[in-house]
């Protein structure tokens, strides 16, 4: 069990939860409270989006590349046969198959955090739908997961490329970085990401797109963001 720190719990006490704080001044204080944990933390960003996901002209999904990676160790997977198979094993790929890799799935064997395919392998790969689907791992052309470019593919997977998708009360969760990066590298990673979003804007948002901004790490308090702070990083 991880041991909260001294620091960390009397931050909780002095963190005020009405006031949004300017991004830098947040970062700052989650990374101070991270010093003396044994592990790494993560930072994690979550927004609050007017968005009804009920909707289909209210989805908000897509990819982005952080331009600090995400701090994470990613697992990739690859559907692909022969020359294909050969360039996403030389890119990187954790794991590469076909008919092999759709029967390691059906039996619940899903150690890899990112599923990519070649367009020939799709036929294949709709065998495996309903266990990749429900965790947000199917391939999708408009993810640039489903590609014939695999070494592109795995290479922006391995590099901190991260997607997202709003959850059903609107909500998107994300991780931005570790709390030994520097600051600056966290700014960056969280302006990327915000970008990312407004960018995904659905067509059938109307009113408010961006309700709310904070951020957490893994044993630390959530703080609210000042948003134009975000928009002048």
């Amino acid at each position: 069990m991880t041991k909260i720190t001294k620091k960390a719990k009397s931050l909780v006490g002095k963190v005020d939860r009405e006031k949004f704080y300017d991004l830098n001044e947040a970062i700052k204080l989650l990374k101070d409270a991270s010093k003396g944990t044994n592990f790494d933390e993560t930072i994690e960003i979550a927004m609050n989006l007017g968005v009804d996901t009920k909707h289909a002209d209210q989805q908000v999904r897509g990819i982005v590349s952080l331009p600090n990676g995400t701090g994470k160790t990613v697992r990739v997977a690859v559907f692909a046969k022969d020359e294909k198979a050969e360039e996403a094993k030389a890119a990187g790929a954790d794991i590469v198959g076909a008919e092999d890799l759709v029967e390691k799935i059906q039996k619940g064997n899903i150690d890899f955090d990112r599923c990519i395919a070649t367009p020939d392998m799709m036929g294949l790969v709709g065998r495996v739908a309903r266990v990749l689907g429900p965790k947000g791992m199917m391939p999708n052309p408009k993810l640039g997961s489903v590609t014939p470019n695999v070494k592109k593919a795995v290479e922006d997977a391995k590099g901190g490329s991260l997607e997202f998708r709003a959850e059903k009360a609107g909500v998107v969760h994300a991780r931005v970085g570790k709390a030994s990066f520097s600051e600056k590298q966290l700014v960056e990673n969280v302006a990327a990401f915000v970008e990312a979003i407004k960018r995904a804007k659905p067509t059938g948002s109307k009113g408010t797109y961006i309700n709310k901004v904070s951020l957490s790490s893994t044993m630390g308090p959530g703080l609210k963001i000042d948003f134009d702070s975000i928009q002048a990083a």
